[in-house]
């Protein structure tokens, strides 16, 4: 999670892992990285576990980092930001969080709220962090290309075409690089080229068509980012209470989804993965794989020995058991299959792997 400080990081941080990180209105509060695991809810595994009377429900899991907030010198130190640029280059998404809301209790670091204006201080610092990381890489790089290494001529060639496109503020993620550029990226770990979830902040009541919310919905889409909006303050408040009083506050309010799931929705989207259930008496379960991963390679994140002996895998898709209300009735109309090790599992599969080891 990036962003200015006082924008709600902490906040939404919060609400996404159930901590109870330093709320403050001041820059800076936030001086340790906080790291926690949230809890993707998912209604299909709550319908799953009614169904097949689970004793326990375990959902998926994602990892939230919320560094403190940056500013413009970042990159250079300013504030606290250079140490927690470093801290979060090996993320695989950035959840960009965005101030959209007024209010006078909270100081805003540039004095006035302008969301535009805040994302380009962001991402400028990112773009700004990414030339100093390859500017001490194309130093390396000369060294060893005067010697005549080829390889390290040939990735020379590419760290400076990485550099001139930086330099124009064209985006990383729209280029096409080869197989080896793209192994060579990975290993910068560009914080410039990573994707990212832009959050528009909003009070409460406020929604996408508000004109603060609207600019950063429209960078995002703009610049192949996936935005949306959120009511971090309430939905902070709607982490705290129970998984029925939640709902209940849904109905009342006509709704079918809360931000956060949204929020995880769009992360999933983002990171390309998806879920496969486990279930039964004892615990019905949320698993997240990669999208199209090998059943064989599913069944190892229930257990390793799944994968070492695994035989085949009993499948049925989550909408079928809704739609017919039991495994006996989905194996009546021939909707259970078995599928082998190569097949490619499907977000919603509901899974039972035999196995021999």
């Amino acid at each position: 999670m990036i962003g200015l400080p006082n924008v709600g990081k902490t906040t939404v941080f919060n609400a996404l892992v159930g901590a109870r990180g330093v709320v403050a209105n001041y820059p800076f509060s936030t001086v340790e990285t906080n790291v926690g695991v949230s809890a993707v809810y998912d209604s299909r595994l709550s319908q799953l576990g009614k169904i097949f009377r689970s004793k326990k429900i375990t959902p998926s899991t994602l990892e939230v980092r919320d560094i403190a907030g940056l500013v413009q010198g970042a990159s250079r130190g300013e504030g606290l930001g250079n140490q927690f640029l470093a801290q979060i280059r090996e993320v695989d998404a950035l959840l960009h969080l965005v101030r959209c809301f007024q209010d006078p209790n909270v100081v805003h670091v540039i004095d006035e709220v302008n969301p535009l204006r805040d994302i380009a201080v962001i991402e400028a610092e990112l773009v700004f962090a990414d030339l100093e990381t390859l500017e001490r890489r194309r130093d390396r790089l000369e060294r060893r290309a005067k010697t005549g290494e080829g390889l390290a001529q040939k990735e020379l060639s590419l760290v400076c075409r990485l550099e001139e496109l930086l330099n124009q503020g064209v985006g990383l993620s729209r280029q096409n690089f080869s197989l080896e550029e793209s192994e060579w990226l990975r290993e910068y770990q560009l914080l410039s080229n990573k994707p990212v979830i832009y959050v528009a902040n909003v009070p409460e009541g406020v929604g996408a068509d508000d004109p603060l919310a609207q600019s950063v919905l429209t960078h995002g889409a703009k610049n192949g980012g996936k935005p949306i909006v959120l009511q971090g303050q309430i939905e902070a408040e709607l982490a705290t209470l129970n998984e029925s009083d939640r709902e209940e506050f849904f109905m009342d309010l006509g709704l079918k989804e809360s931000g956060l799931q949204r929020l995880w929705a769009t992360a999933y989207e983002v990171l390309g993965l998806s879920t496969f259930f486990t279930v039964g008496e004892e615990e019905a379960r949320a698993w997240t794989v990669t999208k199209g991963m090998p059943a064989q390679l599913a069944a190892g994140k229930v257990h390793s020995d799944m994968q070492r002996g695994f035989i085949r895998a009993e499948v049925f898709a989550y909408p079928d058991l809704v739609k017919y209300g039991s495994s006996t009735a989905l194996r009546e109309k021939g909707l259970i299959r078995l599928e082998g090790r190569d097949y490619a599992v499907q977000d919603g599969d509901v899974m039972y792997f035999r196995f021999n080891v």
